[in-house]
């Protein structure tokens, strides 16, 4: 997780207890997996009600470019050809213009949201930021009036977290 943001059970602890609305308690779980030989990267993932519906990872940024005919070669075979134009690709498609996020933007993400004011995260440009804001406790019920109507202005993905706490806050 790097200095700033701490260690992971903490920063766990800190998302899943300490700022998921109360009326999300217990529903939301984060998760996070390092492989042997993985260079330090990691797998971040979400699930809602034990089943998992987001992951951030290089693989799932790569695979999407891979899938949604980004890269010049659609059909790569090996490992380099895999991963020959992940950096380029990362670079032209910025964060709010894709649907996938390398395991450094979630952690970015994270971040930028830790370190500022919760209404500012909420209207973030970027979607990791809105997405870790709309789960936040501190978001009242008049904030979730207002953002139901921006739901359809949102990435796909990220409905279903809009979705989940107007639900859950029965608006």
């Amino acid at each position: 997780m790097g200095i700033i943001l701490g260690s992971w059970s903490g920063m766990r602890k800190y998302l899943e207890r300490d700022m998921l609305a109360e009326s999300l308690q217990g529903r939301i779980r984060y998760g996070c997996t390092t492989y042997i030989g993985m260079d330090g990267c990691r797998i971040f993932e979400i699930c809602i009600d034990k089943q998992q519906v987001k992951r951030f990872s290089w693989e799932t940024v790569n695979t999407y470019f891979i899938e949604n005919g980004c890269t010049k070669n659609p059909f790569p075979s090996g490992k380099s050809e895999y991963w020959t134009e992940f950096w380029t690709l990362l670079d032209k498609y910025a964060i709010d213009k894709r649907t996938e996020y390398t395991d450094d933007e979630f952690c970015g993400a994270l971040e930028e949201y830790r370190n500022q004011d919760i209404q500012d995260s909420i209207y973030s440009r970027n979607p990791l930021v809105r997405m870790f804001a709309v789960l936040d406790r501190r978001i009242g019920k008049r904030t979730l009036q207002k953002l139901k109507n921006t739901i359809q202005d949102q990435p796909e993905w990220l409905r279903q977290f809009y979705l989940l706490r107007l639900s859950a806050e029965n608006i």
